[in-house]
């Protein structure tokens, strides 16, 4: 496993591979499905063009929600894909800073 912070992020994003990500989901008892890698792959598209993680719980299910439509653009579908904060959980999977704005 790459480096990473006491908060779980990794210190160099392009240390991240698929089977990081799956490491570090195991660790919050996530078992990575397709709807959850469609999220980790947005939000490393997101990262790539913006150069940051959206920056707050509610920017970031806005984002998901122009990007892949209502349906998975809703706090209930992510929080259900990534429990606890949904923004934080799942940048950390997808290998990306924390999001500023997150507890």
């Amino acid at each position: 496993m790459p480096k990473r912070n006491n908060e779980g992020f990794l210190e160099d994003a392009e240390a991240w591979t698929e089977a990081v990500a799956t490491g570090i989901a195991a660790e919050d008892d996530i078992e990575l499905s397709k709807n959850h890698w469609e999220i980790i792959w947005f939000l490393r598209s997101f990262y790539k063009e913006h150069e940051i993680s959206p920056p707050s719980n509610r920017l970031f299910v806005k984002a998901v929600r122009e990007a892949l439509g209502e349906d998975k653009g809703n706090s209930i579908y992510l929080m259900q894909l990534f429990p606890g904060t949904p923004a934080k959980t799942a940048c950390r999977i997808a290998g990306l800073p924390r999001p500023t704005n997150c507890l």
